[in-house]
């Protein structure tokens, strides 16, 4: 029998959405350990949030409030997760940026194997078995680790977010550990992009656009990402090119998103922008180029030249809209 420790993300002040599909994790794969999960909070002023963190069935919450990890630094954050970690078989946090930076330094701390970017388990005697896609998402293999802690990170496109489930948890602070290797790192400010579009990677609808926008790229997917109140998105190449900031990106080195309604506007579909997107639950692709390999993960397809397509259906929408 083993616990699970979930590692909370907190940005200004407030927990992203993307800890629940970690809690939701934790949830079911507690339940095939045959054991229980706590919840650790990191951060100057989380204590405020244990209450909001406690309502999600785990035993504890743990807080680390202290300024010395008042912003996050992975040299800061690491050894706080790794002391904390040492009392569980399980440590998970979900594959975030913050999340894919802090699970590695994590694991070797604890010395601990990772399994990354997991999209789904099993359990096995006991055990549990991870799914996590390979080649780009073009193939999935099964894996399991076997040191006595493990440390996880799971996509949030591949877990539901947790909802509430009533009750409180019961609240422990932690101490915050020293590392040498912080005095090396000095923390001078985080730049959060502001828009009053959703977040790209919580977001139900996204329209994204490719390199053959060009320079009207916003001009032309803006009126209808605000139509349908969707967040906007673009392709590795749109970004190279300078047409769209590099914080839109979808793909496999960019964001993985999962939404409702995925809207691809002259996006040809290279492998690396179908493993961040083709999760999605309806896929819409709009190109003048019959053979492109968008329309093989299509639910619908419109061949068509963009510049003529978006802005009828920008009207459409509108007008469907009352």
């Amino acid at each position: 029998m083993a616990d699970i420790l979930v590692v909370a993300e907190i940005v200004e002040g407030q927990v992203k959405k993307a800890t629940l599909s970690a809690i939701t994790f934790a949830r079911e794969a507690s339940k095939a350990l045959g054991g229980g999960f706590d919840i650790l909070a990191i951060g100057l002023g989380v204590e405020k949030l244990a209450g909001e963190l406690g309502a999600f069935g785990a035993k504890k919450v743990l807080v680390a409030d202290d300024a010395g990890v008042k912003d996050y630094v992975t040299e800061r954050f690491a050894p706080v997760v790794a002391a904390a970690g040492k009392a569980y078989g399980v440590v998970v946090m979900t594959a975030t940026t913050n999340g894919k930076d802090l699970a590695p330094r994590v694991a070797a701390k604890l010395n601990a194997g990772y399994a990354p970017d997991i999209t789904g388990f099993k359990g096995d005697g006991g055990k549990l078995v991870y799914k996590r896609p390979m080649y780009a998402g073009n193939a999935f293999g099964w894996m399991t680790v076997e040191t006595p802690i493990q440390v996880v990170s799971v996509r949030q496109t591949d877990f539901a977010p947790a909802e509430p489930s009533g009750g409180a948890s019961a609240v422990e602070k932690v101490a915050v550990s020293a590392d040498k290797a912080a005095e090396q790192v000095q923390f001078l400010a985080f730049e959060m992009v502001k828009s009053e579009r959703p977040d790209l990677a919580e977001a139900k609808v996204v329209v994204s656009g490719g390199r053959s926008i060009k320079e009207k790229f916003m001009d032309v997917l803006a009126p209808l990402a605000d139509t349908l109140g969707a967040a906007i998105g673009a392709s590795r190449a749109a970004c190279d090119a300078g047409y769209a900031p590099v914080e839109l990106q979808v793909g496999q080195t960019g964001k993985v998103v999962a939404p409702q309604l995925y809207i691809a506007v002259g996006i040809s579909g290279a492998i690396q922008h179908l493993a961040g997107m083709k999760g999605s639950k309806t896929i819409v692709a709009i190109n003048k180029d019959p053979e492109a390999p968008i329309f093989q993960v299509a639910d619908y397809g419109l061949v068509q030249d963009l510049f003529t397509a978006i802005p009828e259906l920008t009207t459409a929408v509108k007008a469907a809209k009352g």
